[in-house]
């Protein structure tokens, strides 16, 4: 992106985000676990951080790392006008999906994606996992669109691709074939598991599955217990399985919505066996607050949903992502790490000024990615960065404030577009 010139800003950071080496023993702290600083940068750079005075009146914004979206699904979003779920159920979102399906042509997709990208850029994401449907006789196609948008986003989204189809796919000869084309571009294995299913046939796929993505190179991401009945039925499967094989590859459980459900004691005891395994975990509050636990004309009491701190507590790695956008799934959203940091506050009670309640939206999202940066703001650390028009958490949660967007050091253009290509920098 060319050579700078040396700049410099006063801001305020997040305690858990930044690593002042030099300035540890001065670094101040406000009332909501900010730091003020000042942060000089050169050639795409942080070059130095600084501690600085601060006084509450100070008109001081608040800086962020670029976000990492860790599960998306940018081949369908903005397509609940066309294909509404008015009910709102699991059920009909699936039968919606399926019908989108019958349209979908690569065009359709490939704009709905570049969307997507274009709204995730101006926002603030520098980096987004997508699953993307793969199953029917358009696949193809659609994944030439993926892996063209890929390459030409690469420098300003890392755009990670994860092939979604039916669990037992895997153990076709067709499923083997894709999965040897899906490692060789670096994508992930998908799938779903949610209840009713029959365990022993399950398990099957589940070890076909592992095994293959374990021989390939490649990792796994799982749709699983995305349901409000057997809780935690999936990833329990999934142990029993992991119990039997010696794996090396990372493996992601996203939902893991109705293990929330469990007991305090089998909770416990099935998170210590998630962290014994290393397996990753992605909450989604957005799609799972929306469509999990229905019955009709009553509001649920409980909703099923991860259990990010107790997660947390027994040493899974837990980001939170933002899922559906405007389609079947669910009606709202636009790619905005900052309003899904405000709704996920009072839903999953994350505090951003504390650094667990921060991490699954920064760094542990960061490393569940194995994105090369993890997004602490400290010298020799990328200049990709978020200036938010506010001066504390509530200002910034609130309503999610103007903000601007640096990559690489240099400023991006407010003016949207539709292609990376035509991205203008100020």
């Amino acid at each position: 992106m060319g050579q700078e010139s040396k700049n410099c800003l006063e801001v305020l950071v997040p305690r858990g985000l930044v690593f002042v080496k030099e300035d540890a023993g001065k670094t101040k702290v406000t009332n909501d676990g900010l730091c003020p600083l000042r942060i000089s940068w050169s050639n795409g750079q942080i070059v130095s951080l600084e501690a600085i005075e601060f006084e509450s009146k100070a008109e001081l914004n608040i800086l962020l790392p670029r976000f990492p979206e860790p599960h998306s699904h940018i081949d369908k979003a903005f397509t609940w006008i066309d294909n509404p779920n008015l009910s709102g159920t699991y059920n009909d979102a699936l039968a919606q999906n399926l019908q989108e399906h019958k349209s979908r042509t690569p065009e359709t997709v490939r704009h709905r994606a570049e969307r997507s990208l274009n709204l995730a850029l101006h926002n603030g994401y520098r980096a987004i996992r997508t699953h993307v449907d793969s199953f029917g006789p358009k696949t193809e196609h659609i994944w030439e669109v993926f892996l063209d948008i890929q390459l030409e986003w690469k420098l300003f989204i890392d755009l990670q691709l994860v092939a979604l189809v039916p669990l037992e796919y895997w153990c076709t000869e067709a499923g083997y074939s894709f999965a040897k084309r899906i490692a060789n571009v670096g994508a992930l294995l998908g799938g779903v598991l949610v209840p009713p299913f029959s365990p022993e046939s399950t398990k099957d796929y589940l070890r076909n599955m592992l095994a293959l993505a374990d021989n390939l190179g490649c990792g796994i991401d799982l749709h699983i217990d995305e349901s409000f009945i057997q809780p935690a039925a999936g990833l329990k499967q999934l142990l029993q399985v992991l119990d039997e094989m010696k794996l090396t590859i990372p493996i992601t459980c996203s939902h893991c919505s109705s293990m929330g459900l469990l007991s305090h004691n089998s909770l416990s005891r099935l998170a210590d066996r998630l962290a014994k395994h290393r397996i990753n975990v992605v909450a989604l509050p957005f799609t799972n607050s929306w469509l999990l636990g229905r019955k009709y004309m009553q509001t649920p009491s409980k909703r099923p949903f991860a259990p990010i701190s107790q997660l947390q507590k027994a040493g899974v790695l837990v980001a939170v992502g933002g899922d559906n956008v405007q389609d079947p799934w669910f009606p709202c959203g636009n790619f905005d790490p900052l309003a899904l940091m405000g709704y996920s506050l009072p839903f999953a009670q994350l505090s951003p000024w504390h650094r667990l309640g921060l991490a699954p939206f920064t760094s542990a999202a960061s490393a569940l990615m194995q994105l090369d940066w993890d997004g602490t703001i400290q010298k020799e650390s990328p200049a990709d960065l978020v200036l938010l028009e506010a001066k504390n958490w509530v200002e910034a949660l609130s309503t999610p404030p103007k903000r601007k967007v640096m990559i690489g050091g240099r400023w991006i253009d407010k003016k949207n577009t539709l292609s990376s290509s035509s991205l203008k920098f100020l």
